[in-house]
């Protein structure tokens, strides 16, 4: 499907997630500042996926450079990855028993063309409602992901429901990159014009 496909994240997860397609891809994480003024979530993960991705994509110009950003909303805040202890205990606090919604944005830049296409999947998650001793035993143990907490970790009775894509909320939503790299690939499968 995508020959010299590069994944712009060091996520164990996402890389698990990429293998279910069969198609040979690199791991080169993306060092960059995840800051950002942007309050949207769309467009937040979005703009990270596609700092990430350009960020390869500008040191390996003849690959498929895929990047992705997950964030965690709840009652219109956005969460990212804890900080620290205090921060983890924070954000599962506040999802303790409520619903929220998690927002991967995808991107993928053909270094050669420079073309990019980009998406955002939403998911809706309920967290089941812990006592305050039991939420506590959870603190810090996911320091890496959105929300502080992993739906896939199959000891974390943390998450009741989930409404959308599972792979959304783990942090990389296959049916939309499946059709991502299919576009990339028809892009790339078209003659150059004036040949």
């Amino acid at each position: 499907m995508a020959r010299g496909l590069i994944l712009a994240s060091a996520s164990p997860q996402r890389k698990k997630l990429l293998k279910s397609l069969r198609v040979p891809f690199r791991i080169i994480p993306a060092d960059i500042p995840e800051d950002s003024a942007q309050k949207r979530p769309q467009r937040l993960t979005v703009q990270l996926a596609l700092r990430k991705a350009r960020a390869i994509a500008a040191r390996h110009p003849k690959a498929l450079v895929l990047g992705a950003d997950t964030v965690v909303v709840c009652r219109g805040v956005i969460l990212g990855k804890p900080r620290d202890r205090k921060e983890s205990s924070d954000i599962l606090q506040a999802l303790n028993g409520r619903w929220h919604r998690v927002y991967t944005g995808v991107a993928l830049i053909d270094g050669a063309t420079k073309k990019v296409w980009r998406a955002v999947v939403t998911s809706r998650v309920k967290a089941r409602r812990l006592r305050p001793e039991d939420l506590q035993r959870f603190v810090g143990r996911h320091m890496d992901k959105a929300g502080a907490y992993a739906v896939q970790d199959h000891g974390d009775p943390f998450i009741e429901r989930i409404e959308g894509p599972v792979d959304n909320v783990i942090g990389l939503p296959m049916t939309c990159v499946r059709d991502l790299l299919r576009r990339a690939c028809r892009s790339r499968a078209k003659p150059t014009e004036g040949r």
